[in-house]
């Protein structure tokens, strides 16, 4: 009888054979089973722990407690709550699924992420507040009601001015309400009896050389709101605190790079961290935005803060409000008569003002600090730099280097061109430079030239030379929206080979989604217009960008990665042959290759064994972000002094929505109870010898109702294929309107004049017996075969009616279709095989009489789809694949 390995999985032949595999001295298992019996130790102590403590949580908290003590953690010997993954003594390895083989095999670093006693949770700060007492009877204090309470966070949280909610309030419907207030001063004043968030301030910075107006800078510890977005309750379970290296399998031949955690740079900084440390990576962005767009010309300078330990999943998600407004940095006009040295003053002002923020997480890096988590374990805290999230221009004088010139290595604007990678830009590199200037940083214009040789941008002190474990070169990680998408619709060669008249890099106010729209056809379209060689460095460019954009990237992707790249440098060079590299001004053409973005791309590859996926540190997230906590805020303002105006209202929306969370929670945890307390009175009243059953998991799904209910998306998402189904099953579900009477019509409409006979051919061949119509070969019926009494309902609308009767080509959706029924071949992984390739032209069901079953038509039970075949064309050498674009060449079936 075989046996196998619990830890590995392996196969042996008995269990004593799995015995001496245990008892390996050099094996992975046996540390396995000595970390098991740790585990079982740790559990023991803290059941014996939990039996003598004197003190213990409220409630409320417990049913928090447990609801996030539900994937691998219990309760240590110091009162705290142990991760398994990362307090057991030694290396943790560990395959993921029951095939060793087939799922992911992953190694955690040792000693990190120890707990050492029990902290504040969510709920413990919330109870600090000195208005907790009256919430005792008034659950939504400092408002009278819930309904009370309700109106005042939609106000508060609208983009409503003062004088706006003053005339709601006047309103003879809302003077009938009982309510807390009657004005927008009175509203917002009683928003200050909330619990606190962490709290804004200003100051008014000095520098060495006049400006035209004062500079207030406002700002918040950033300490506080990474200790907000570690210890939220949203994020209990999506948050990793142990860097880990994942493998394909046990062997570890291959790498596998998705969240922050799993790159090296995380376990680099986590092994010089002491042992038990926790790594808590810190995220910013920052980047100008404009306020308004028509008049006033009013510019804001946010700086935004996150956590690299939330999943990507979550903290990219806008709904998420991961990202924190930490400052807002002053934009200053000097009044220095050399306008290229207002540009240095105003890159000095920027490090300056960083440096007055960030001292705290600068702090926190070297020494650290005890920080809680989600369930409420105390934590050893350290804060380095894992990402400044940022354009070029912006990187460039965070960088301290002047333009034209690389901020994560040592290129120069003549070498952005070249086919291999420079060397790292470090941190040690750039100070070392600086201490070799031999000026005075007080004489602007002097201190600016003594940095030319060395293309420095006249910073002399940078925000992150004391920032411990941050270097440049691994915290400017490469950037989708402005690096690939950004540099495509800049760069790449399209204005000669279109039928635009000047080309689509003339259209104005194009978005980043539609920049990604023209790289889906560009291939495709250039194909037949430009030379072979200009198609292939543009395909390679393009396999570059979406082979990077993946959330999670091997060995095998890395290796593709850079040999797109490459292939780009191999037939660069008849871009410029052609003509195709102009001047954006002067029409001329261009014979180099001075693209920072480009030379940018050499750092892809290395970026993600160092920080994991680089779709994660896409500016899509935070300039999205820049609408909901700068324009949104400023629209609420009276005009005048907009960061005073947007901080105080980031303030109070801040504060509803924490204490929105707390409220709902707690509201529906007392419903819970109340109603278990009902169902258990009912039960023993009329059954006394009987067991009431409690559901041991109904605090923890009330709690993730809230949760969702708070958190999670607004908008509905409708599953067509769940309606199918229901269709399919006979279940009533509502029907589109659009309702044809014969199919002679649906024909006419849609322009289909073989529609009969393709039904017809349908219902005697496969219709009786199966799902799946071959697409290929000849039509039995004849074109006016006759059909069974039915009616057909679509519901595409009268632009898609009016399309198909204009007979336009390719303006159909393109589809590919399953057409093997034994489920082998699955997309993508199978490509065309086991597949087609269509143009979807009607959707419809037939509609059997009123009063007849579809026991004696199966296809009256069906979802059917009128669709035009594309055949696949072969190319040279068997290949399905054209050779320049690496594209499938479809053809209109006849």
């Amino acid at each position: 009888m075989t046996a196998n390995c619990p830890n590995c999985l392996k196969e042996f032949q008995s269990a004593w054979a799995v015995s001496r595999h245990l008892s390996q001295p050099l094996t992975s298992c046996l540390r396995w089973i000595d970390q098991l019996e740790d585990a079982a130790q740790i559990l023991r102590d803290s059941q014996l722990a939990d039996q003598h403590a004197t003190l213990g949580p409220s409630d409320e908290e417990m049913v928090y407690v447990q609801d996030m003590n539900d994937s691998g953690y219990f309760y240590g010997d110091e009162g705290g709550v142990v991760g398994l993954e990362s307090d057991l003594p030694g290396s943790v390895e560990e395959p993921l699924g029951s095939q060793a083989s087939e799922k992911p095999y992953v190694e955690r670093f040792r000693n990190a992420a120890k707990v050492y006693r029990r902290g504040q949770t969510f709920w413990d700060r919330f109870n600090m507040d000195p208005y907790s007492a009256y919430r005792k009877d008034n659950l939504y204090y400092p408002f009278a009601s819930r309904q009370d309470w309700e109106l005042g966070s939609f106000l508060l949280c609208s983009s409503l001015s003062m004088a706006a909610i003053d005339e709601f309030l006047e309103l003879e419907l809302i003077k009938a309400l009982s309510l807390s207030f009657r004005t927008a001063k009175e509203l917002r004043g009683r928003a200050e009896l909330l619990p606190p968030v962490p709290k804004w301030q200003y100051r008014i910075v000095s520098t060495t050389h006049p400006t035209k107006q004062p500079l207030y800078f406002y700002w918040r510890d950033p300490l506080d709101c990474i200790e907000s977005l570690f210890s939220h309750p949203l994020f209990a379970k999506e948050i990793d605190v142990t860097p880990q290296r994942v493998y394909h399998t046990v062997e570890r031949t291959s790498r596998i790079y998705n969240e922050w955690l799993t790159g090296d740079a995380a376990w680099s900084m986590q092994s010089q961290l002491p042992d038990g440390a926790t790594l808590l990576g810190v995220i910013l962005s920052s980047d100008k935005t404009n306020i308004t767009n028509m008049t006033g010309g009013r510019v804001a300078h946010p700086l935004l803060i996150s956590l690299a330990n939330i999943k990507m999943a979550t903290r990219n998600k806008a709904s998420s409000h991961a990202f924190l407004l930490t400052a807002l940095l002053p934009i200053a006009e000097f009044l220095h008569p050399v306008k290229r040295m207002q540009s240095v003053l105003e890159a000095r002002l920027v490090h300056q003002c960083l440096d007055i923020v960030l001292e705290p997480l600068k702090q926190a890096a070297r020494i650290g600090r005890m920080m809680s988590d989600p369930l409420g374990n105390l934590r050893y805290c350290f804060t380095p730099l894992a990402s400044y999230i940022v354009d070029t221009p912006e990187a460039c004088m965070l960088a301290c280097v002047r333009g034209k010139t690389s901020p994560i290595t040592m290129a120069m604007y003549e070498n952005f061109g070249d086919a291999f990678q420079h060397s790292p830009r470090t941190a040690k590199t750039t100070l070392e430079q600086l201490l070799s200037v031999a000026c005075d940083p007080l004489d602007v214009e002097g201190y600016f030239d003594a940095c030319a040789p060395f293309r420095l941008s006249g910073v002399a002190q940078p925000f992150w030379r004391d920032w411990s474990l941050a270097d440049p070169h691994v915290f400017f990680t490469p950037e989708a929206l402005h690096h690939w998408h950004r540099e495509f619709y800049d760069h790449d060669p399209l204005t000669t080979f279109r039928h635009f008249k000047d080309g689509i890099s003339k259209l104005k106010q194009v978005t980043g989604r539609a920049q990604r729209d023209m790289q889906r056809y560009i291939v495709a379209l250039i194909a037949d217009a430009a030379p072979r060689s200009v198609v292939i460095a543009v395909r390679a460019l393009m396999d570059f960008r979406y082979i990077s954009q993946a959330t999670t990237i091997d060995e095998a992707h890395c290796q593709k990665i850079l040999g797109a790249l490459e292939e780009f440098h191999e037939h660069k060079q008849e871009i410029i042959a052609c003509g195709a590299r102009r001047g954006a001004k002067s029409k001329q053409v261009l014979d180099n290759w001075h693209i920072p973005k480009l030379e940018l791309m050499q750092s892809v590859e290395p970026s993600i064994r160092q920080v994991g996926s680089l779709l994660q540190w896409s500016a899509d997230t935070t300039e999205h972000a820049h609408i909901t906590l700068i324009k949104d805020p400023a629209d609420s303002s009276n005009n005048i002094n907009y960061d005073a105006q947007i901080c105080r209202f980031l303030d109070r929306r801040e504060k509803c929505r924490n204490f929105q969370i707390a409220t709902s929670i707690i509201a529906r945890t007392q419903s819970q109870s109340q109603a278990s307390t009902s169902r258990t009175t009912d039960a023993s009243s009329e059954h006394h010898d009987e067991s009431h059953d409690e559901d041991p998991h109904a605090d923890k799904s009330n709690l993730q109702t809230g949760l969702d209910d708070l958190w999670g998306p607004k908008r509905v998402v409708t599953d067509f294929f769940k309606k199918a189904e229901q269709l399919s099953s006979d279940i009533e579900v509502a029907r589109p309107l659009r309702t044809f009477v014969v199919v002679d019509v649906v024909a006419e409409k849609f322009s289909l004049p073989d529609l009969r006979g393709a039904l017809a051919d349908y219902i005697q061949r496969e219709g009786m017996a199966q799902n799946f119509h071959s697409l290929r070969g000849q039509r039995r019926a004849l074109p006016d075969a006759p059909l069974p009494l039915m009616t057909l309902w679509s519901g595409l609308n009268q632009r898609v009616i009016l399309r198909a009767q204009l007979g336009s080509m390719g303006t159909y959706d393109a589809a590919i279709f399953t057409v093997d029924d034994t489920g082998r071949e699955q997309w993508p992984t199978s490509g065309l095989k086991g597949h087609d390739v269509v143009e979807v032209h009607l959707i419809m069901q037939p509609l059997l009489p009123r009063g007849k079953t579809g026991t004696s038509a199966p296809w009256a039970t069906r979802f059917l789809t009128y669709v035009q075949h594309l055949d696949v064309m072969p190319q040279r050498h068997g290949s399905l694949l054209e050779c320049t674009t690496q594209m499938h060449i479809l053809k209109r079936a006849m």
